[in-house]
């Protein structure tokens, strides 16, 4: 599992820039953001260097945020293999809660996954899945 920071965001504006200000100021550098959204808040999913201690830089900015766990998998980016991974994860009885992908700039997608399950990373292993340690998530070429 790797550390991913999650932060509950007030949607209205300024308050993305105040929570990525937030994290600047305490000396960390930011790899990766993804933002969903809803009317009244969003949720940042954030890659950084030291979650811990971005965890509490925005905490103590007023910002609701905790570190969740997730896995993140290297698959081939071709067609079909994101539907093969979901398929092998659903017959493992894996529950997915929710996930999103980007595409590396060698031929690989990153499939980030928060799941609930026993063993999950012991079961893609075996499977012959390659997952992506902590130190390499933010490598993408």
């Amino acid at each position: 599992m790797i550390s991913q920071l999650t932060v509950f965001i007030e949607n209205k504006k300024g308050h993305l820039a105040n929570a990525c200000r937030a994290i600047a100021n305490a000396g960390i550098n930011m790899h990766a953001l993804f933002l969903a959204d809803t009317a009244d808040f969003g949720i940042a999913r954030i890659f950084c260097d030291r979650p811990n201690f971005a965890t509490q830089a925005l905490r103590d900015a007023g910002f609701r945020a905790k570190i969740t766990p997730v896995l993140a998998v290297r698959i081939p980016d071709h067609k079909g293999c994101l539907a093969d991974l979901l398929e092998f994860l659903d017959s493992e009885d894996v529950n997915i809660e929710y996930g999103y992908c980007y595409s590396a700039n060698n031929g690989y997608a990153i499939d980030v996954l928060k799941v609930s399950g026993d063993e999950v990373e012991e079961r893609l292993t075996l499977a012959g899945y390659q997952l992506v340690a902590p130190n390499e998530i933010y490598e993408l070429d």
